[in-house]
């Protein structure tokens, strides 16, 4: 008989087996999905809060290629990867450098986000300074032949005067780009600081803006990604999109009737809980792939409470949860953090996150997990 796991509300017991997904898959067809990804930490490095991240690139990159294998496109150096909260710019760059070599050598999707993350958050940064910021990210990313995602800025949101700043800026960005990109609106629950985005703190207003950004531009956007856990306004902004612009759904309570669409459309996914999710959300795709609604919505429907669990406020301490995760399922060997986040959520969170992933069947060796859950759990003094 398998152990218990003493969990703070009483015993639990792991499931048996694992969910029964295929090792690999091939890439979905009906939607394009991408999973962004998170960074492992050197659990050795000898280094303060205040040095740059310490990163185990074989670990990292063997995340990657799991994504890869499953058919899942890597959405590298997001919020996912701890960009602004543990690594900084320098590592970013080389985050893409080394995932667009792997992605390239086994033909794997890969889109990667483009900021200006290279001002200080303590600098008062001109439109100038975040327009130069952004092209040498942008010029980063096309060199290593990697498809942009303009990711939300903290500096512009402070350089900023109203809307026309933003539709100035983004102009001057999509005439450089050579290829089209993916627009990204993290709303303020991800990052406080992007607080009145577009110019504006009413939704109706900025979503106008960022809608005329895309009409004055269609042909250097590929597709917008909305993060703002609002299904209704994400179904609004892509019922007005010029066509052929994709919408990347980013809401990570709503995702499965998004990605499943209605009658007058869907959206394409580009999510942080696919990291965890990752085979079972490529399985499911692949299910919808042969018009099997139901059947997708079958499968993805019950990770909803693990995803809303792992992304309540404070939503941008999701990244903690999305490590565990990884570490229970055998993914990296410890359970450190660039930054410290590790600490980041309590451990009841985590014990949580672990009893709902086990009953969802994610851990190839639920008996790792149960194990490394128990390890935990004793060590912090919670074990009963």
């Amino acid at each position: 008989m398998t152990a218990t796991v003493p969990l703070p509300w009483g015993p639990h017991t792991p499931r048996a087996t694992p969910l029964d997904l295929a090792a690999v898959g091939a890439r979905p067809t009906s939607r394009t999905v991408f999973s962004a990804a998170h960074v492992v930490a050197d659990p050795y490095a000898d280094i303060s809060p205040d040095d740059p991240a310490a990163v185990d690139w074989e670990s990292t990159l063997a995340f990657r290629h799991h994504l890869w294998s499953h058919g899942l496109g890597v959405a590298e150096a997001m919020d996912t990867a701890q960009r602004g909260m543990g690594l900084d710019w320098a590592g970013a760059a080389e985050l893409i450098r080394r995932s667009a070599a792997e992605a390239k050598a086994v033909g794997g999707r890969i889109a990667c986000g483009v900021g200006t993350d290279q001002l200080l958050p303590s600098s008062e940064p001109t439109l100038a300074e975040v327009r130069s910021a952004y092209e040498e990210q942008l010029a980063l990313a096309e060199a290593n032949g990697v498809q942009p995602i303009l990711m939300a800025s903290r500096a512009l949101a402070k350089a900023a005067q109203g809307p026309e700043d933003y539709l100035a800026t983004y102009a001057h960005l999509l005439r450089q780009a050579s290829e089209p990109v993916i627009l990204h609106w993290l709303g303020p629950m991800f990052d406080p600081a992007l607080e009145g985005y577009w110019g504006s703190s009413d939704l109706d207003e900025a979503t106008d803006t960022f809608l005329k950004v895309i009409a004055e531009h269609p042909d250097k956007v590929d597709g917008i990604k909305i993060s703002l856990l609002d299904a209704a306004r994400e179904i609004d902004v892509r019922r007005r999109l010029p066509s052929g612009v994709r919408c990347y759904t980013g809401d990570d309570f709503n995702y499965p009737e998004l990605i499943a669409g209605d009658e007058h459309g869907f959206s394409h996914a580009l999510l942080g809980i696919f990291d965890p999710l990752g085979p079972l959300a490529a399985h499911a795709v692949r299910v919808l792939d042969t018009g099997d609604t139901a059947g997708f919505r079958a499968l993805l429907d019950p990770t909803v409470e693990l995803s809303r669990h792992l992304f309540q406020p404070p939503t941008r301490f999701y990244k903690t949860g999305v490590v565990f995760l990884a570490w229970l399922a055998g993914h990296q060997d410890h359970f450190t953090m660039v930054g410290g986040s590790q600490s980041a959520r309590s451990l009841p969170h985590l014990a949580k996150a672990y009893e709902l992933a086990d009953g969802l069947g994610l851990f190839p060796d639920p008996d790792l997990a149960a194990h490394r859950m128990r390890a935990l759990l004793a060590v912090n003094g919670g074990a009963r």
